[in-house]
């Protein structure tokens, strides 16, 4: 099949896009002009520049084509706070949808997040069918990729568009260069002591969500959803799995309040002072994001690999690389 591929330079999309070309798959890739591709530079591709916020380039762009994966998006923590978040998210969604349609109604899977299905400061464990509450938060990301998921769903039943949704927890993996996630486990293991606060998430390797995304194009049911998770851990289990794995299981962990934590930043973000982290960011890292990932186990063939050879690749990455 010849598949119009969005965001497949990225971290996760330069994954997919091999496991596609392995397949025997053809793949164009949406690109910009300035676009960094070695990641996927070994690979044959053809290249398509446009934008998803552009209408005119996207259905230009599918067609001729026999389905899409639909990656593009924000990527960076510091782009959660951009003006371009929902112009992304949303329209760029929608200008992919529409383009499918035109190109004869392709199949076509989105990539979602986990952040859409719901979140608590509470640990609890959500799947597909949990009801999303997040909509009068500060969690701009997750409220525009659920607007989207809600989008998607009207395509599928009052457009006849064959699409699936995946959602992804948080992904981690070597070569993480735009340090995605790679610089949570830089920053874990360069502090001291290491700082935690009070949250968690599902984590998962960079390649077996490919391989998700890849299977539920394959095999995915249209108009359902599909958690691709992973050990659900808290930021302090995380922080003590990263340092025992970096060589330093002794190293002091400083459980900071989550009210405290902040005030603190948003003090100091408040006064134009450097803060350790994004502002924004505490607004995910204080709450949490567990999942169940037995449909998309029982459907797909997913496997997520264990927390720790999740977190073992890329802390020896990080160490050859000479970032810690």
């Amino acid at each position: 099949m010849k598949i119009f591929v969005t965001g497949g330079n990225g971290f996760i999309g330069s994954r997919v896009v091999r496991k596609l070309v392995e397949a025997g798959h053809e793949v164009r890739c949406l690109l910009r002009q300035t676009s960094d591709t070695r990641r996927i530079d070994d690979l044959p591709f053809e290249r398509w520049t446009g934008d998803v916020r552009d209408s005119a380039s996207m259905a230009e762009g599918m067609r001729g084509t026999d389905g899409c994966i639909h990656l593009a998006s924000v990527s960076s923590w510091d782009q959660i706070r951009s003006p371009d978040l929902e112009t992304t998210v949303i329209d760029g969604t929608r200008n992919i949808l529409e383009a499918a349609v035109a190109a004869g109604k392709i199949r076509t899977v989105f990539i979602s997040s986990s952040t859409a299905v719901n979140a608590t400061s509470e640990p609890k464990i959500f799947d597909e069918n949990t009801v999303f509450e997040l909509d009068n938060t500060p969690l701009r990301y997750a409220i525009a990729k659920h607007r989207a998921e809600e989008m998607v769903l009207d395509y599928v039943k009052n457009k006849g568009l064959p699409v699936v949704i995946v959602n992804p927890c948080e992904v981690y993996g070597p070569h993480d260069t735009g340090f995605i996630t790679a610089g949570n486990l830089r920053d874990m293991i360069r502090d001291w002591p290491a700082l935690a606060c009070r949250g968690g998430t599902a984590v998962a390797h960079v390649d077996d969500v490919a391989f998700g995304i890849v299977r539920a194009f394959e095999k995915g049911r249209v108009g359902e959803r599909y958690i691709l998770g992973g050990d659900n851990l808290s930021v302090e289990e995380l922080v003590r799995l990263t340092n025992k794995i970096a060589g330093k299981p002794s190293k002091p962990v400083l459980r900071i309040p989550n009210g405290a934590l902040k005030w603190t930043v948003q003090t100091m973000a408040k006064w134009k002072l450097p803060t350790p982290v994004i502002p924004e960011v505490l607004d995910y890292a204080t709450m949490f994001f567990f999942v169940d990932c037995a449909k998309a186990k029982s459907e797909l063939g997913y496997s997520p690999r264990p927390a720790a050879e999740v977190v073992q690749p890329v802390v020896d990455w990080l160490k050859e690389a000479g970032h810690v």
